[in-house]
Formats: structure tokens, C-alpha cells, sequence
């Protein structure tokens, strides 16, 4: 297991991160924080509920971060359609 996740701010991410990136940040952390790589079948619900939990708390702190010359972004990160 990886132990280190990218850094997902400008300008160490050329542009923006997409949701995939966001994703798989958020899983690397659960991973690392359960000790899972893959849950068991009773622990997939809790461990999907959790990949969800940060990818949304990333997704607020990229949007609301400072860049040095950037400001804030002015729009709050939004899911694609069809995806939970």
C-alpha cells in the first residue's frame, strides 16, 4: 500500500484535480486508515460510506483553498451526473 497521497492543489496539480483524482485520494486514505486494501462483504457499505465522506470534505477544502495568486475558487466542486 502507498504510503503517501498527491498533493491535489494547484500548483503542485497542474489545473484543477477532476473527481477521479479526488476519488482516488479518498480511497488510498480509507485504505490506509482501515488497513484494507478491499473490505469484506459486511464492511463494504461502512468502507464505501467512508470513500464518499472524504472525497466530499477534499472536494470543500480544494474549493475553499487560497492559492497565491489564484484566490479561491468561486465555484463549489459538483459530482458528474450519474455518479454517487
Amino acid at each position: 500500500m502507498c504510503r503517501s497521497i498527491k498533493t491535489l492543489r494547484p500548483p503542485v496539480l497542474p489545473g484543477e484535480a477532476t473527481e477521479e483524482d479526488i476519488r482516488a485520494a479518498a480511497l488510498q486514505y480509507v485504505r490506509k486508515i482501515s488497513g484494507f486494501r478491499a473490505p469484506a462483504a459486511h464492511n463494504r457499505e461502512v468502507f464505501d460510506a467512508a470513500v464518499d465522506a472524504v472525497a466530499r470534505a477534499t472536494a470543500e477544502l480544494l474549493a475553499g483553498l487560497e492559492v497565491r495568486g489564484r484566490g479561491a475558487r468561486k465555484e463549489p466542486f459538483t459530482r458528474t451526473p450519474g455518479r454517487s
